[in-house]
């Protein structure tokens, strides 16, 4: 028996796909949704990462089936669209997941110094371009092409969902990684746009910002060998009212199961949701 959803939201019946899902957040998400009664598409570029996480929800009594897909080949997508139409049905829920950084494209330094463009180090300056036109279309082309690939599926019926996963660097760029905090704030106004666009043709389309969690791929930056907290935890922390992470197991799934729920948020589209601990509302002072 598969564990209840955090939230009375229920699935059953309906087709998931989650792009990013051999990733941590995102195979959590689909099993998520998979709980909620949803037969879950897994989409990655690594078919093992996904296909574990397939097994992991079909093991739990759930129903999903893991695709090899890069959100970034059209051709592709379009033809695992095809696939999951014929396995599972028509997609009636799309979470675009896949995203993420590249040290390309992120600086050393927070703040520019004199002499910083002779050292060694790696400034504005020197940012790769390639690295950051991979970061800007992995996160904002990655979530525009699954999206013409699966909303061809939905249009004109009642009652289909596009999530995307933004972020707070949407709102306020963090420091040392301008390319992810753009492509953020593209991803958060293409959801506002997406929302009006498909408006008339029964497609809510809204957004999660996460804030800061701590989880397993970004556990170096946060926590020191010996378990104590960074300098940029100690930061994180400090500019967090609530004072600690999130937890991404309940909090960020309570958040994709309300907005995905039909009847609590059936008027809600365009919105990107802050799940921050107050992050985003506090100006330091």
């Amino acid at each position: 028996m598969m564990e209840k959803n955090v939230l009375n939201t229920d699935l059953t019946g309906k087709v998931a796909v989650v792009t990013g899902a051999g990733g941590v957040l995102c195979s959590a998400f689909a099993k998520v949704l998979a709980r909620a009664g949803a037969k879950v598409a897994l989409l990655d570029r690594n078919f093992d990462n996904a296909n574990r996480f397939a097994e992991e929800i079909n093991a739990e009594g759930g129903c999903a089936k893991a695709y090899a897909c890069d959100v970034l080949d059209k051709d592709i997508c379009y033809a695992v669209a095809d696939e999951v139409l014929k396995d599972l049905g028509p997609c009636d829920i799309l979470l675009n997941g896949a995203g993420g950084n590249n040290p390309r494209a992120t600086t050393d330094k927070e703040y520019f110094e004199a002499g910083d463009i002779e050292a060694d180090t790696k400034s504005f300056f020197d940012l790769d371009k390639s690295g950051v036109e991979f970061v800007f279309n992995l996160n904002f082309i990655g979530t525009l092409i699954p999206t013409q690939a699966f909303a061809r599926q939905m249009v004109g019926r009642e009652g289909c969902n596009i999530l995307n996963i933004s972020s707070m660097n949407a709102y306020t760029p963090l420091t040392k990684i301008p390319a992810y905090s753009g492509a953020k704030a593209a991803v958060t106004n293409f959801t506002q746009w997406l929302a009006v666009h498909f408006s008339k043709a029964g497609i809510r389309v809204n957004a999660i910002a996460p804030g800061f969690f701590s989880t397993k791929q970004n556990a170096a930056l946060l926590w020191n060998a010996d378990g104590t907290p960074t300098a940029r935890t100690g930061k994180i922390l400090v500019a967090t009212p609530m004072g600690r992470f999130g937890d991404s197991e309940k909090e960020l799934a309570g958040a994709v199961l309300f907005l995905l729920n039909n009847d609590a948020a059936s008027f809600i589209t365009g919105v990107t949701l802050p799940i921050d601990g107050g992050f985003s509302a506090y100006s330091g002072v």
